[in-house]
């Protein structure tokens, strides 16, 4: 949309980004302003980008702070890390954090939310014609969105949110646990609730569970509806598959 160069970010084996290699294309474009989109929890791997490391190259690299800004995509673990550890917030130079509402807080329809800085609320751009202010392409947004937000957050409260957030992390260090037990390849990335091992070979058993995979591997994410007893259950079926 903006006509803008992207510099794509090599990662390491657990999905995180690549330091090394975002300082050389950083010193490779050191003449423009950067934009990072970092990731609070890749897609598959869930992994989770250090903030400190990319400030810390952006620094290395003779970046000053009005030379960047930092988007954080913390769609699924934003409300399940802030709980855990403190991994975003803006006492750290980040410019924005958007999180989903449909996805761990279970929300009936797809939205996200986006926070930044008053800063960069002060920019937004009036729309005349519905007397709002608006920055969204579209120039207009879903008003039940944020009554199923709120309604969501309201009924979970602090503490029903830290206990999923909890609960949820326990789950995926038992599923990973088990299947370590059993002999079965797998990771686990440090705050993530996404369990990859490798991939089944019956495609009925992946279809029957609902496997995300990608080549030879094969994703679990733990929600706070996925349970000790279906976890249990998945394991069971898996073994029988392996045996077969």
């Amino acid at each position: 949309m903006y006509r803008m160069e992207i510099e794509t970010i090599n990662t390491l084996v657990s999905g995180e980004m690549y330091y090394a290699d975002l300082r050389t294309k950083l010193l490779l474009n050191q003449n423009k302003p950067a934009i990072i989109n970092i990731n609070i929890g890749t897609t598959f791997k869930g992994a989770i980008d250090d903030i400190d490391s990319i400030v810390q190259a952006l620094e290395y690299c003779g970046y000053s702070n009005d030379k960047y800004y930092i988007h954080c995509d913390a769609a699924l673990y934003g409300l399940i890390v802030s709980f855990i550890k403190h991994v975003i917030t803006f006492k750290k130079p980040i410019g924005s954090i958007s999180v989903s509402g449909h996805k761990f807080l279970g929300c009936p329809i797809p939205f996200g939310i986006q926070m930044t800085r008053k800063s960069n609320v002060n920019s937004l751009s009036n729309i005349e014609y519905i007397a709002s202010a608006d920055m969204t392409i579209s120039g207009s947004r879903n008003g039940l969105a944020p009554i199923f937000l709120w309604y969501s957050l309201s009924m979970k409260g602090y503490v029903g949110l830290w206990q999923d957030s909890k609960m949820c992390i326990e789950n995926s260090q038992y599923l990973k646990d088990q299947l370590l037990k059993e002999g079965i390849s797998v990771m686990l990335n440090e705050f993530s609730t996404t369990v990859v091992f490798e991939r089944p070979c019956d495609h009925k058993f992946i279809s029957h569970w609902k496997l995300c995979y990608l080549s030879g591997i094969a994703h679990i994410v733990v929600m706070s509806g996925i349970t000790r007893e279906i976890i249990d259950s998945f394991l069971k079926d898996l073994m029988q598959e392996r045996k077969k």
